[in-house]
């Protein structure tokens, strides 16, 4: 696995389909920023919790400029049923082999469980905040609010 990202790194090429399929790569969004949040897996509670946080402040996060991804090594059957169960309005990244979470560093707990790691990426593909909390999964959207917020503040 690679070193953890922290602010003021250049984030990784991300270039992984969705639960439809969709290719979204992150060299195609045109100078926004991302919201790219890992997360262990479809339809426990803890990742519910924070995917419906994201999706109830997804108007927010646009209109800050945002795009948000979710991410996780399930697949895309996995993600489907999850995006449709909560109405999730953003894609959900299909990480076969957990190759892209090894790319940011994202840390396992315990070496069993993946990690729930936000990452806020400027229009420049750098790394501006990064926020790791397994236990509080709505706490990810507020500190992607906030850290938008101050890019927008600079």
């Amino acid at each position: 696995m690679a070193p953890a990202l922290a602010p003021g790194d250049t984030a990784p090429l991300i270039a992984l389909p969705d639960q439809d399929g969709t290719e979204h790569r992150s060299d195609h969004l045109e100078g926004k920023a991302l919201v790219l949040f890992f997360y262990p897996k479809d339809e426990t509670p803890g990742c519910t919790m924070e995917a419906c946080a994201f999706r109830d402040s997804y108007a927010d996060l646009q209109a800050l400029g945002a795009e948000v991804w979710g991410v996780s090594g399930d697949d895309a059957a996995s993600h489907r049923r999850f995006a449709n169960r909560h109405r999730l309005p953003f894609p959900l990244l299909v990480d076969a082999g957990n190759r892209l979470r090894k790319a940011f560093g994202v840390p396992s707990v315990l070496g069993l469980l993946p990690g729930r790691v936000t990452y806020v990426i400027d229009g420049t593909g750098v790394i501006r905040h990064v926020f790791n909390n397994l236990l509080d999964g709505p706490a990810h959207r507020r500190e992607a609010l906030d850290a938008l917020r101050g890019l927008q503040a600079s």
